[in-house]
């Protein structure tokens, strides 16, 4: 019975060790660093980008999301106690339903200063960034480090 016992343990564990390898990343494409910029993305690779984030399915699915997180905030007292990552998620949401084509970062800091870097296909998108940031409650300063980069053919 110990052996057996010792046997299930031993297998819970290595496949715990197996499940919690594999880690999550945002966008197998984003820059790890804001202030870096991606290599522009091809012309195939925006074009789907931009169908999938243009689809009704995928803004409200967004939409959806950001509406969440909002009430989980006025839930835990408010801006006072915003997370960071809670903040930058939500400002990703909204790049990423409204700016299509875009290669975006985003980080957050405790005072409510959003940083977005990366790549858009036009000078108009650019434009947009501060605008859609500051839409999420909590977002008080946004850094636009983003640069226009057209999609390679």
């Amino acid at each position: 019975m110990q052996k057996l016992t010792s046997l299930v343990i031993s297998c819970l564990l290595v496949f715990g060790v197996a499940a919690c390898d594999n880690a999550s990343k945002t966008s197998e494409s984003a820059p790890a660093n804001p202030n870096e910029a991606p290599e522009a993305p091809s012309a195939r690779t925006t074009e789907a980008s931009q169908q999938d984030a243009q689809s009704e399915l995928r803004r409200r699915q967004l939409n959806e999301d950001i509406r969440a997180r909002e009430q989980r905030n006025n839930a835990t007292g408010g801006d006072a106690n915003r997370a960071t990552g809670d903040l930058a998620s939500e400002v990703r949401s909204k790049l990423e339903a409204n700016i299509p084509g875009g290669q975006l970062t985003v980080s957050a800091a405790d005072d409510g200063t959003v940083t977005v870097g990366g790549t858009v296909p036009n000078q108009d998108q650019i434009a947009k960034i501060e605008r859609l940031s500051k839409e999420i409650k909590g977002v008080k300063t946004v850094v636009v480090k983003a640069t226009v980069a057209q999609p390679k053919s």
